[in-house]
């Protein structure tokens, strides 16, 4: 309670909730990250492992002001995800709306399905 009651304490942060699904060809994964600007989130992939971080810094108040309470967590946030090499990790695209960003990540041209010519004499037979 006495945390909860003091303004200067930063809480310990809980870890981005996220949801992933593929869509057609890309595989996505939106993080929850409410509260926190554009600017204070980076995304980072070293090869199959993506790192998302972001930090959630107090709002400026006017002086005189004193918290009563503060329930909503401010610090630093990191997630790691590590990806299948089916991924494109080189096409990975970003977008930030309403305290959910979303990472769209194309499935790599090597991992989808495709027909393989056989060669039979001077004939070509798809197969």
């Amino acid at each position: 309670m006495a945390q909860q009651l003091s303004p200067d304490t930063w809480s310990k942060p809980s870890v981005m909730p996220r949801d992933a699904y593929r869509e057609g060809d890309e595989y996505v994964v939106a993080f929850d990250v409410p509260g926190v600007a554009a600017d204070a989130i980076g995304i980072d992939v070293e090869r199959n492992m993506l790192t998302v971080k972001a930090e959630r810094r107090p709002t400026a108040k006017a002086g005189g002001v004193r918290m009563k309470l503060s329930e909503r967590p401010l610090g630093a946030f990191s997630r790691q995800i590590a990806l299948a090499d089916t991924l494109d990790t080189e096409r990975v695209q970003a977008d930030y709306d309403a305290g959910v960003l979303t990472l769209r990540i194309p499935i790599a041209q090597r991992a989808k399905p495709r027909k393989i010519t056989i060669a039979a004499g001077r004939k070509e037979i798809s197969g």
